[in-house]
This record gives C-alpha cells, sequence and structure tokens, in this order.
C-alpha cells in the first residue's frame, strides 16, 4: 500500500511563495496502476518527485510499503530507491555512452543480487517482453522514441521494484506509439506486482488505469 496524508510543497519565486502542492492525501493499494492528471503546472512533476524521495515535502507523510520514505536518511533514502523503486523519464534519460544492454543492466549492477549470468538472463527476458531483442547492442542514439522509452521501461523494472514511477512517458510519442507503450507497460507491471504512479494529459491513459486522481493549482480536485 502507499500511503500520502497531507502533503504540501511551496517554492519562492519572484512574485512570492508558489503552492505546488496543497494538503495531498491519497491511498493506492500494491499492484494498482495510478493516473495522476492534471494540467501544465498542476503540481503533476512535484508529487511524483516526492513520492520518488527526490524532493521533500515541505509537510505531510509518504509511506510506501510500510515504510515513511522522508523520515530515511539520505544513505537509507537511497538505498530504498535502489531495490524498491523505478523511474521512467519524459525524454527516456538513457545513458547514452551504454548499449541497450548495459543501460537494462545498470540497477541490476547497483544492487549487486544477480551475478552475471542471472543478468543476462533478466535483460534477455525483458527485451523479447518489450520487442527488442535485436537491439541490445546498439546505443540510445540510434533509437526511435517509442524504442527509447521501451527501453527506459525495462531498465526501469529490471531490479523487480516494487513502484513504478513515469513522469509523462508518452507525451513525446505519436498516438499509436503510446499506446502500444502504456498497454505493454501495464501488463508487464502486473505481470511482476510492481504499482505504476503515472503522471499524464492523456484522457485513454487515464482511463486504463485502476485509479486516477486530479491535481488543480496543487489541489486534489478528484471529487471537484
Amino acid at each position: 500500500m502507499i500511503n500520502t496524508k497531507n502533503i504540501s510543497k511551496t517554492y519562492p519565486s519572484g512574485r512570492g511563495v508558489v503552492n505546488a502542492l496543497c494538503n495531498v492525501s491519497f491511498s493506492t493499494p500494491k499492484g494498482a496502476t495510478l493516473a495522476i492528471a492534471g494540467k501544465s503546472g498542476s503540481g503533476k512533476t512535484t508529487l511524483l518527485n516526492c513520492l520518488g524521495g527526490l524532493e521533500q515535502p515541505d509537510t505531510g507523510e509518504i509511506n510506501c510499503f510500510g515504510i515513511d520514505i522522508h523520515a530515511l536518511s539520505k544513505k537509507q533514502l537511497s538505498h530504498f530507491q535502489r531495490q524498491h523503486m523505478g523511474f521512467v523519464f519524459q525524454f527516456g534519460n538513457l545513458l547514452s555512452f551504454l548499449t541497450v544492454e548495459e543501460n537494462i543492466a545498470f540497477p541490476l549492477m547497483l544492487n549487486k543480487v544477480l551475478n552475471k549470468k542471472e543478468i543476462k538472463k533478466r535483460i534477455s527476458s525483458l527485451l523479447e517482453k518489450v520487442g527488442l531483442s535485436e537491439l541490445s547492442s546498439v546505443l540510445p542514439n540510434e533509437l526511435s522514441g517509442g524504442e527509447m522509452q521501451r527501453i527506459a521501461f525495462a531498465r526501469a523494472i529490471s531490479h523487480s521494484p516494487k513502484m513504478l514511477i513515469a513522469d509523462e512517458p508518452t507525451a513525446n510519442l505519436d498516438t499509436e506509439t503510446a499506446n502500444k507503450l502504456v498497454q505493454l507497460m501495464f501488463s508487464l507491471a502486473k505481470e511482476e506486482n510492481c504499482s505504476i504512479i503515472l503522471s499524464t494529459h492523456d484522457q485513454d491513459l487515464i482511463k486504463l488505469a485502476d485509479q486516477a486522481i486530479y491535481l488543480f493549482d496543487g489541489r486534489d480536485a478528484t471529487n471537484g
């Protein structure tokens, strides 16, 4: 279970204080897909960053699988992220100097759980599942946008995290490619028993999610 309680976050600006999040609370069960929707500037990315431990909320609690992540030390949080979280960003953020295979292997190498033979087997399985086995040795700059996001997703779940956080993963893709990516993400996440929390403007994607919350000016407007 993932629970948030009264999450608030402000930023200073030239015009004063910006309220990015205001007392946002929700819960979602393990293995579910949650879409965070809202217009640009509504607080979606800030909420995702707080959920992933990338930013510290000013107030409130975020409890992931029984752990209050913002009560952890920096070292403890880093360990928790490496073991239990996966991230997919809007532009993939693959390491340009590593091959597709090496990018997917990166989280596995950090966690030091599998041996080299097991890592090779895991990568091969994921590449087959995302339909890109033939691209294992290419560099990211040789990939299309859709291929890049599929590899980013494979990397994000390679270490079998409990939670996947995706920030606008289909924003730069055409409709057909976006739909295929979403169906792939959701089906593989279910198979891996991994929760997905993603931000999006895409109404079709929102409808596919198990749960959705809508932000407006940093507030939860789901029922408003």
